[in-house]
């Protein structure tokens, strides 16, 4: 099954290259189509042509190695040499084999960051303030662009709601692990007994989308002007460029004060509601898809607990891979945080392949 996957990979991957070589008869939109096309199947053509070589050479050396015709000291050479070719074909196989995974139509995308303070108050939006300062450290870390769209703080430095851009290579690709709620277990600044309280904050990743992928017709939107206001309700705008909008089919609603343009807060806020629309329709075929299996992969629903940061220990465990790292501080600061990720993308990488078997 494997070899018929990379034959049909080959010759796809030569007929595309004829193609845009000759250019013939072909717009523009076509041309830009089928080269994206090529550049996705060349890493793997490239993979599935280092194989072949390699297991074509092991071929011939155990056909020398078993040649009766050939002196005694050649057909040991060629053992030696098939052994240690031997011990490198299933990494390449493995390889290959990811490369061959379903790609996620939407991890070449930018992401929407959204973090909410959930149950336990004040602390609770410390620690979604500490989530989103971690995420853009993350984003410094890797060179990705972080522009925050939306703020809401309490009194004392607290994130009571707060929604970002983030732009970059691999940017939605890696962040995606990162949604469902997140439970901090510590003493708070506020607590005089020194009792450890645990409170949670909700993260969701949906990648940004544009017009084309997703169309939105105007009909179905309730659009709601209002005046912004601050912390407290006073008003910090004296015209109505805050901006309400609700998805009559679905019942969305997303608001956007931040800009003094009622302009620049509707387009913000069209952009958030096209990614949860855009995500709520991927959740639903993801659900029909992996029903049958759901039993033994959890429903994946954003309601779920999925890490634990527990100060006292220095400890991050994520609950869904059962990985335990005694580095909080590092990830916090957005330098572990690879290790979680990367560990997630593998788990992810493996359920794909059994599913493929």
């Amino acid at each position: 099954m494997l070899d018929r996957r990379l034959e049909q990979v080959s010759k796809r991957h030569l007929e595309l290259g004829e193609v845009l070589s000759s250019g013939r008869g072909l717009t523009g939109d076509e041309v830009a189509k089928l080269s994206k096309e090529y550049a996705e199947l060349t890493p793997l053509a490239r993979a599935i042509e280092a194989y072949r070589k390699i297991a074509d050479e092991a071929k011939d050396l155990a056909a020398l190695a078993d040649d009766p015709a050939s002196d005694t000291e050649m057909r040991k050479l060629a053992s030696a040499e098939l052994e240690e070719i031997k011990a490198r074909l299933p990494a390449l196989e493995h390889e290959l084999k990811l490369l061959l995974l379903p790609k996620d139509a939407a991890d070449e995308k930018n992401a929407i960051l959204e973090v909410r303070a959930g149950t336990g108050g004040e602390e609770a939006a410390l620690f979604a303030g500490d989530l989103l300062r971690m995420y853009q450290r993350y984003a410094e870390k890797r060179g990705w662009r972080f522009e925050l769209m939306s703020l809401s703080e309490t009194g004392i430095g607290g994130t009571k709601e707060a929604i970002a851009t983030i732009g970059g290579k691999g940017a939605y690709a890696r962040l995606k692990f990162e949604s469902g709620v997140h439970r901090v277990q510590r003493v708070p600044v506020t607590e005089a007994g020194g009792r450890i309280h645990t409170s949670a904050a909700t993260v969701a990743v949906l990648p940004e989308v544009e017009e084309v992928d997703i169309k939105i017709d105007e009909k179905d939107l309730r659009i709601d002007v209002f005046r912004s206001s601050g912390p407290g309700g006073q008003s910090v705008n004296t015209t109505d460029s805050a901006v309400r909008i609700t998805h009559l089919p679905t019942g969305l609603v997303v608001s956007q004060q931040d800009e003094k343009s009622q302009h620049k807060n509707k387009a913000k806020a069209l952009k958030v509601l096209r990614a949860r629309l855009y995500e709520r329709e991927r959740q639903a075929r993801d659900a029909e898809r992996s029903a049958q299996r759901r039993e033994q992969v959890g429903s994946g629903d954003r309601s779920e607990r999925i890490r634990t940061y527990n100060f006292p220990q220095n400890r991050v465990t994520d609950h869904r891979i059962n990985l335990t790292l005694y580095s909080l501080d590092q990830v916090l600061n957005g330098e572990g945080l690879d290790g979680l990720i990367d560990a997630l993308i593998t788990d992810d990488q493996s359920r794909l392949l059994a599913e493929q078997a």
